[in-house]
């Protein structure tokens, strides 16, 4: 079993800040508040082989051609409360992809529901019975 609860040191975090897009006035124009957070799947040490293997098959698709995830966030207007919210869903990103789906187990239609199901076509066919032209 795989624990989902992963703390990844702040060290294997790579930050980049650049100007935020949108409005907001002169904050936008002069402060840098739109963050970037690079997260290196391959050379983590927080993560076993294991669980490297599960997210680079899972989030195949957002990680870059050297396996980095990067995740931007420019919904705040301080880098602050940005870079916060990076890492926030950086985490959420990576526990959702080690997280183990459930299982299926097939199940049968009630008596009631293959019952209710056969009433509903016999009663339609009578519908459609009685709708053709009557020929003597």
């Amino acid at each position: 079993m795989i624990s989902c609860k992963i703390e990844i040191p702040q060290n294997e975090l790579i930050f980049k800040a650049s100007r935020s897009s949108g409005p907001g006035g002169q904050n936008v124009n002069k402060l840098n508040t739109k963050v970037a957070v690079n997260f290196n799947i391959s050379n983590s040490g927080a993560l076993n082989a294991e669980q490297k293997e599960i997210i680079l098959k899972k989030l195949g698709h957002r990680l870059t051609k050297d396996n980095i995830l990067i995740v931007e966030s420019q919904r705040f207007r301080s880098q602050k409360a940005n870079r916060d919210f990076a890492i926030e869903t950086l985490n959420d990103i990576i526990e959702n992809a080690l997280k183990k789906a459930k299982t299926r187990r097939p199940t049968r239609p009630t008596r009631t529901a293959v019952e209710k199901r056969l009433r509903s076509k016999k009663m339609k066919s009578l519908l459609k019975r009685q709708r053709r032209e009557i020929t003597d």
